[in-house]
């Protein structure tokens, strides 16, 4: 009677693999965001005091003329696009990073009549990827796809006329939308942050020592939703 025995290094290799998958996803940046919002305690924009560190809930609400986002055309407060390049290297092929830009225009969260604004100047976020292209074999890419290519100094076939295998993912932030912002808080009149008058009091929610901001439209984030 034969016996069947896994070899010990195959085990090994196996439970490395698998640690490595784990920890690349414990620790990428959505899954960063998404815990420390999901486990942060909330606070009412109107309940905080100087130095509180909470996280607030709230809609957006814009102050300046709403960007637009570059693939979609959706105007918006804020938008994050990601665009990967599949690359072979011998018998395996990878998706490479090819471009990654964030932009916002100046916005508020409105909680109830109070209002927070985020100052991004350390600020780790996640926006949901809610749209998303491909170009490739036997698919040109459109001409808003080249179009946003060529901005930066990129173009969709290669040398040979080829087209290259590309992905893009789009998402955006737009008015009205229910986002989570954890942060510490401090309050400014309005006309120091080149706000209009009427806002009065403004909550500034800014970097924790030791920490940063972070920011998230993904519901799971929410928890209690926004505040009307």
């Amino acid at each position: 009677m034969s016996s069947f025995s896994i070899d010990p290094v195959f085990i090994i290799i196996i439970a490395v693999v698998g640690l490595i998958i784990f920890l690349v996803a414990y620790f990428n940046n959505n899954a960063r965001v998404k815990r420390k919002l999901k486990k942060a305690p909330v606070k009412r924009v109107s309940s905080f005091y100087a130095g509180d560190v909470a996280k607030v809930v709230g809609k957006v609400e814009l102050v300046d003329e709403p960007l637009i986002a570059p693939l979609s055309g959706r105007p918006c407060a804020c938008y994050h696009i990601i665009v990967e390049q599949q690359k072979s290297s011998g018998k395996s092929s990878q998706w490479h990073t090819i471009i990654n830009e964030t932009k916002h225009c100046k916005y508020l969260i409105r909680d109830g009549n109070a209002h927070a604004m985020v100052d991004d100047r350390e600020l780790r976020s996640y926006i949901v990827k809610d749209k998303s292209y491909r170009s490739g074999f036997l698919n040109d890419a459109t001409d808003v796809l080249e179009r946003y290519l060529n901005q930066h100094g990129l173009e969709s076939e290669n040398m040979l006329g080829m087209n290259k295998t590309i992905r893009y993912k789009e998402g955006v932030i737009e008015k009205g939308e229910e986002v989570a912002v954890y942060g510490k808080g401090n309050w400014k009149q309005a006309e120091q942050l080149g706000l209009p008058d009427y806002y009065g009091r403004v909550l500034v929610l800014s970097s924790p020592d030791d920490d940063t901001v972070y920011l998230s439209d993904d519901p799971s984030t929410l928890g209690e939703g926004a505040y009307n």
